[in-house]
């Protein structure tokens, strides 16, 4: 008697097969969060179900692009509530996800949801396109008369900075300004963020980051020219032994500032403006010293711009040491002249407040390591000496509570004093400042280090991305992958709004950046990280100061928190404003995947 499989009835076998896959209308909607540009395959891979209450047990499967089903897998118990309307959020886990290709998450078991499309891959195809998106970012936001053939069509703006006045530091935000009776070729360079402002503080950030990206890879092919352009207006703003901290400033009682009219940058030289004119530092900008000449510099613009000098040096040392040697010669005067007895507010802006910093031995710390690496490229004899003075502020830096920031480089400046004297303390610090982030992030429901949004969130997580990306190319060891991951996906797509607060970089993304070229162009500012979700009474306040809008995308009310909201609208600067020093940690974070 021969044995037959048996099998059902066709019908009978598709009602199996959609009757779990199937869209439900009796089921609650819920939403699933992922990372929208997708995960290694290696990496761990939880995706999150926010859901009116809680799906532990509910079957969630996974489709490829033809609708078929790779892998179904169980949701894990709820992490805590959201807000109101979504009082749970279960961890769905992927890891088992291996094979490359684009899918989605589908649930129709308890709760209806469906999540945008994510990709698994290797990190060398799904990551350099974030670093290329970062570099188009800043070709986008090029000054002077140096500009680059893109979509959004760039023409030379302020040919003024080629011989702008240098002001006085005024003594408070409401004072008028004096002239020195100087003028200083300030021109080109990159606009902070979404104003036309140009801080040495910010871009000397980007470029260490920037440089340090082209050194060690993965690089766009146009990063290396984007540096020129940047390295360029840096020589520039530090000259004669001056060192120059700002282009451009805000308006107060007095006269009408940067932030005071939406226009693009090239308008602002059309203006038929004289001596006394409310409107006239918009086209004539001010500039503003870091000290009186000959006096001493604040030790953390000290510190980061001679490191922008030093790793031009390591760059260039095998194919130019000419030009290296010279670039070491300018970051070892700037250095020289650091403020290390300094008892007061670091120097960043005018005003203060737009970058209120308060670390400085972080930034000597780092500025003395790009010297000593410098150094030993080129055979120069001081190299021993920087060695020494990096150690020393590294000691008394001690550590820290914050992932890479624009205030903190202490991270970065570990890893580059690594390089040169790999100390156990060096490691040692980076762990305990990694342990309390991810014991943080573990007991936030998303998995955020950041916690719900605030100031600078989006780069505040990619920075504690980039901070664990860094410790393990230091030391080898990947106990802090899977809070690296973490932390890059909340910022990818996986926080409770499922927006990817990066421009271009995934399904949903901002599509109305605070950004004067982005909206009146009506180009999108690919590569730009923006702020990301903030502080509710800061998002609504923006909101009622300018009833109407250029552009919005709309409201994620339903996603808010009583702490916490993100609006994708050009009005709300403390959600949706990309900056210089955003996109430049990202573009670490990125480069720093395996």
């Amino acid at each position: 008697m021969s044995l037959r499989r048996w099998c059902p009835p066709l019908l009978l076998l598709v009602l199996l097969t959609t009757a779990c896959d199937a869209p439900r209308p009796d089921l609650p909607t819920a939403q699933v969060r992922v990372d929208q540009v997708g995960w290694t395959t290696g990496e761990t891979k939880i995706a999150l179900l926010l859901a009116p209450q809680d799906a532990a047990g509910a079957t969630a499967t996974v489709v490829d692009e033809d609708g078929d089903t790779v892998l179904r897998v169980t949701a894990g118990p709820s992490r805590g509530a959201w807000n109101p309307r979504y009082r749970a959020i279960n961890p769905l886990d992927l890891t088992a996800l291996r094979g490359s290709g684009t899918f989605r998450v589908r649930l129709n078991d308890r709760v209806h949801a469906s999540s945008p499309p994510f990709r698994i891959g290797p990190a060398a195809q799904l990551y350099p396109p974030l670093v290329t998106g970062a570099v188009h970012y800043f070709q986008a936001h090029r000054d002077g008369p140096d500009q680059v053939d893109g979509p959004w069509q760039r023409s030379p703006a302020h040919r003024a900075d080629e011989a702008a006045t240098v002001y006085r530091t005024p003594a408070d935000d409401d004072a008028g300004l004096e002239s020195t009776g100087d003028t200083a070729d300030v021109s080109g360079g990159w606009f902070d963020a979404g104003d036309y402002l140009k801080f040495t503080h910010t871009t000397a950030y980007a470029l260490v980051i920037m440089q340090i990206v082209q050194r060690d890879g993965p690089a766009s092919p146009a990063l290396a020219a984007e540096i020129e352009h940047g390295l360029a207006w840096l020589g520039r703003m530090y000259r004669d032994g001056v060192l120059y901290t700002q282009v451009g400033v805000a308006g107060n009682g007095h006269f009408l500032g940067d932030h005071d009219a939406w226009r693009l940058p090239e308008a602002d030289d059309e203006l038929a403006v004289q001596p006394g004119d409310r409107r006239y530092y918009q086209r004539y900008r001010p500039v503003f010293r870091a000290a009186e000449p000959g006096q001493p510099i604040s030790p953390n613009l000290a510190g980061r711009v001679a490191a922008a000098f030093a790793l031009a040096a390591q760059r260039e040392a095998a194919a130019d040491p000419d030009r290296a040697r010279s670039h070491l010669d300018t970051a070892a005067a700037i250095l020289g002249q650091a403020d290390t007895g300094f008892d007061g507010d670091p120097v960043t802006t005018v005003p203060r407040s737009f970058y209120p910093e308060e670390s400085w031995t972080d930034d000597l710390t780092l500025g003395a390591a790009e010297l000593a690496l410098a150094g030993t490229a080129l055979g120069d004899g001081r190299t021993g000496d920087w060695t020494g003075q990096a150690a020393r502020w590294a000691e008394d830096t001690g550590g820290g509570d914050d992932g890479l920031t624009v205030y903190d480089v202490d991270a970065l400046a570990a890893a580059e004093l690594y390089r040169l004297t790999p100390e156990p303390s060096l490691a040692a610090d980076l762990r305990d400042r990694l342990d309390r982030a991810a014991a943080a992030a573990g007991a936030d429901p998303m998995g955020a280090a950041a916690g719900s949004g605030g100031p600078d969130y989006t780069a505040r997580q990619l920075g504690w991305a980039a901070t664990a990306g860094l410790y393990r190319r230091m030391t080898g060891d990947d106990r802090y992958a899977d809070f690296a991951t973490a932390q890059r996906s909340v910022a990818l797509g996986r926080n409770g709004w499922g927006v990817s607060l990066v421009i271009g970089a995934g399904a949903t993304f901002p599509r109305c950046p605070h950004d004067q070229i982005g909206t009146l162009t009506g180009v999108p500012m690919t590569g730009g990280v923006v702020n990301g979700p903030n502080a509710a009474d800061r998002v609504e306040s923006l909101e009622q100061a300018t009833p109407d809008t250029l552009c919005s995308a709309g409201s994620y009310a339903d996603f808010d928190r009583p702490d916490a909201q993100y609006v994708d609208d050009m009005r709300v600067s403390a959600t949706n404003e990309p900056s210089i020093d955003f996109t430049a940690t990202g573009m670490l974070a990125f480069a720093l995947v395996r």
